[in-house]
């Protein structure tokens, strides 16, 4: 039997007016964007750290931090690709990703299939083996305040070879 892992992830950031809303690598039409050093998209920063953390690489911030200007507005599909790199490197690979984005508005059912269609491919998974579910929380929270939008993601890896 091959050996498997799981890893889990989370990312919230705040809603602001002048930023775009970026998640799973798509642009949301709405009114407020997340804040952030990078384009702040809660969901692939999640799935970040869920690969990162199943395949024991720590986290998003160290590999990436906020310090460096080299991150600023950065594409987070392009740190997912990097960090795919590291995945492999160490001689896994994803098996599938269940991700649920936690925001009172936008709706983002309309948008699930796109943010599958940009995920999929840099995971190396057809769209069947990657799930995200949208959610709100009823108005509590900083998230139902529209304050800010969160994300959680798992991820399965199974060693390679």
């Amino acid at each position: 039997m091959a050996e498997m892992r799981v890893g889990l992830g989370y990312d919230a950031h705040r809603l602001v007016r002048g930023r775009p809303l970026i998640l799973g690598g798509v642009e949301i039409p709405y009114h407020l964007g997340l804040s952030g050093h990078s384009d702040a998209d809660v969901l692939s920063h999640a799935l970040a750290d869920a690969l990162l953390g199943a395949v024991g690489s720590g986290d998003l911030g160290t590999h990436f931090p906020d310090t460096d200007p080299a991150f600023k507005g950065i594409s987070s599909l392009v740190l997912l690709e990097r960090i795919m790199t590291l995945v492999r490197e160490k001689g896994w690979r994803p098996v599938n990703v269940d991700a649920t984005v936690v925001a009172q508005a936008p709706r983002l059912a309309p948008h699930v299939a796109q943010m599958i269609g940009k995920l999929a491919p840099i995971l190396g998974l057809s769209p069947d083996a990657v799930n995200i579910k949208a959610t709100t929380t009823e108005k509590m929270g900083f998230t139902g305040r529209e304050e800010g939008i969160a994300a959680y993601a798992v991820v399965l890896v199974e060693k390679l070879g």
